[in-house]
């Protein structure tokens, strides 16, 4: 059998496939954009607006106008330079062919059409091309209007003609995604909106709008002094320690632009971005940031007495609380350096020198000239430090409490996997003790663990991290994953694949869902970065039709709806209000068994969103915090801005081993 499956593959030189223009892109989309779903297809716009703020950013263009078409196609408009025009002799085609239809073509790989440039590889919109039914763009250029059409992929299906005169320059760019590429096609005017604002926040006086013809709404963004507008937006009602400080510079033909504030909270928030993209994983400017941050307030608060020659100095730590901090700059293409294929992280040398000098200069004579608050910084910084090592002695207590035998009752309830796979085990935490009992009757013991927790656990976003370790419920999940907590925590040492929140289908559960979901974020960050949190999703509806004896299950109203709508038959419906209802059998093969089961991954997709839904979450407002979920949080397979859909079936049964879930070991 084995010799024949190697007759069937053999590998030789007709097995070469040359994949011409953009078939390789339509071949393995994900290479380009990460996914065909609703991420990926946003992923489009994304390439295109970014094209147009590179023109920005060389100075070129000051407005920029984002279209959702009736036909859920989008246009994108800008005021820059517009594309050259011209003929391509080393391609042997109109240049805006070339630009728009062959790979690693474009005007960021030397010479001077952009200084700065957040494109790197150019390939943003001919991968666009190659994923769309149509592709039309207009160019305003040299007092003519041109225009060039492709469609099916990138396919030419009108050459660059002119069809007018025109005093605009810019580029406009309409494109119709293929339903054959991607599994969703409805654009999110939300989602888009919220990525524009943050964009329009880190480019003051750039114009950036929607418009949602589908709809009848629109939004226009301007912000004459932006990341001080950012910084507010990330405050959001937290109590202000300093108001906005803004901290300036070039060197190196690296500018620097930052600006931080200090609030009463605990948590940090730090965003960076390098040529306007998103540094996600930090990178070599974060590293000038935190080193000049750090040295600066040690010299000011030895200068003020505040610490003796005896005490140590200040880490990066203990400045950190209650911080809230953008940082950004920009580098000449020359220069420019990322680490990893995904532009997470800024590699170039010569940032962290200049951001540490350009942050150590203009913070020195900030605290000089701001004393006062100054100090409020350094105090709040001792204060971190104390709370700092009341944590390390309650994490030392818990250690200590496990070593002497006594991690049952700090495990809580919890009742573990039998599995030694921790990649294959899965931990359930449980809303409420009835769902607990029954989840744990249901389960399967080789490789699923479940933890019931008991009403709502604390507000991490609202609790000194000492405190929150004398809370019950997060000792639990805490010492259950086994991987610590905040500076200390280790993924490697988690003892789960999947930690997945399993609540009632109500607000409530939503609100467990989220106080969960902060605490992750602020204390566990890596577990949503890598992708190991998820969320169940329970059945709304047991429906059984009249007469017979077999029944199935329905997810949403909208699945019940179309049910019925098909459907003449007289049916009984069983509406569950929550997951104690269900019995053991029944919450296994809805809500629990990986061949059956919906699961959502949450992710994080956008820092400025992620900072404001979970502000906007835990907050004191609790009226906006119930306006937002009523909005966002639907407990269906949509796609909204936290959670990411999945099938999962493929991804549980087949293991990098080649085993199976049901195969782990006892």
């Amino acid at each position: 059998m084995a010799a024949e499956a190697k007759k069937k593959s053999t590998y030789s030189d007709d097995s070469i496939q040359v994949l011409e223009g953009l078939d390789a892109v339509r071949k393995r989309p994900g290479m380009y954009i990460g996914s065909t779903d609703g991420r990926g297809l946003h992923h489009l716009v994304w390439e295109i607006v970014d094209n147009s703020i590179d023109e920005a950013l060389a100075g070129y263009c000051t407005e920029i106008r984002v279209i959702i078409e009736k036909n859920n196609s989008i246009t994108v408009i800008d005021n820059g330079r517009g594309v050259p025009v011209g003929y391509n002799k080393q391609m042997k085609k109109s240049t805006p062919e070339v630009i728009f239809s062959v790979l690693h073509a474009g005007g960021k790989f030397g010479g001077d059409g952009y200084k700065t440039s957040g494109g790197l590889h150019g390939v943003g919109s001919s991968v666009v091309n190659a994923l769309s039914k149509t592709f039309d763009v207009t160019v305003y250029r040299d007092g003519k209007k041109h225009e060039i059409s492709f469609k099916d992929g990138g396919k030419l299906s009108s050459d660059l003609k002119v069809v007018g005169n025109s005093l605009k320059t810019g580029t406009t760019i309409n494109f119709l995604p293929d339903k054959k590429i991607f599994s969703e096609t409805v654009f999110s005017f939300h989602t888009i909106s919220e990525r524009l604002k943050e964009s329009a926040l880190l480019n003051s006086g750039l114009k950036i709008s929607i418009e949602d013809k589908r709809k009848d709404k629109s939004i226009e963004y301007v912000f004459e002094d932006g990341l001080v507008e950012f910084i507010k937006e990330l405050r959001g009602d937290a109590k202000e320690v300093t108001s906005p400080i803004i901290i300036k510079g070039k060197e190196q033909e690296i500018d620097v632009e930052i600006v931080m504030a200090y609030t009463e909270e605990y948590s940090e928030t730090l965003l960076s971005f390098a040529n306007n993209v998103k540094t996600s994983e930090g990178g070599t400017h974060v590293t000038g940031f935190k080193t000049g941050i750090v040295k600066s307030l040690n010299d000011f608060a030895k200068k003020e007495g505040i610490l003796k020659d005896k005490d140590k100095r200040f880490d990066s730590n203990d400045l950190k609380e209650g911080m809230i901090a953008v940082v950004t700059v920009k580098v000449p293409e020359k220069l420019i350096q990322y680490e990893g294929q995904t532009k997470g992280k800024l590699g170039t040398s010569e940032a962290r020198y200049v951001v540490e000098k350009v942050v150590t200069d203009r913070l020195e004579w900030w605290l000089t000239e701001n004393r006062p608050v100054g100090k409020k910084i350094v105090e709040k910084a001792v204060l971190a430090r104390r709370a700092k090592e009341e944590a390390r002695k309650a994490r030392q207590a818990i250690r200590d409490q496990k070593t002497k035998g006594k991690s049952k009752s700090m495990l809580g309830k919890l009742t573990v996997a039998q599995g030694r796979n921790k990649l294959l085990n899965e931990l359930f935490l449980v809303e409420g003790d009835s769902a607990g009992g029954s989840a744990k009757s249901g389960r399967d013991r080789k490789f699923q663990a479940i933890l019931p927790l008991r009403g709502k656990v604390i507000n991490a976003e609202k609790t000194k991290i000492a405190d929150l370790l004398k809370n019950e419920e997060i000792t639990a999940i805490i010492n259950s994953i086994g991987a610590g907590l905040g500076q200390d925590f280790d993924i490697s040492d988690a003892n789960y694949g999947k930690i997945i929140i399993m609540t009632d289908a109500d607000t409530d559960g939503a609100h467990i869902q989220t106080l969960l979901l902060t605490f992750f974020f602020r204390y566990m960050k890596e577990l949503i970065t890598e992708k190991k949190i998820y969320i169940a999703l329970p059945p709304l509806f047991k429906v059984t039709p009249s007469g017979s004896k077999n029944f199935f299950y329905l997810w949403t109203e909208d699945e019940l709806a179309d049910y019925v709508r098909k459907n003449k038959n007289k049916i009984e419906i069983q509406r569950y209000k929550g997951l104690g209802e269900m019995n053991a059998d029944q919450l296994w093969e809805t809500t629990m068994d990986p061949l059956t089961r919906k699961l959502i991954r949450v992710t994080i997709n956008d820092a400025l969103l992620a900072e404001n839904a979970f502000r906007t979450l835990m907050g004191d407002k609790a009226e906006k915090r119930k306006e937002w979920i009523e909005e966002n949080v639907k407990f269906t397979l949509e796609d909204n801005i936290e959670f990411e859909p999945i099938d999962e079936t493929d991804e549980v049964l087949i293991t990098d081993e080649g085993e199976s879930n049901n195969g782990a070991e006892d």
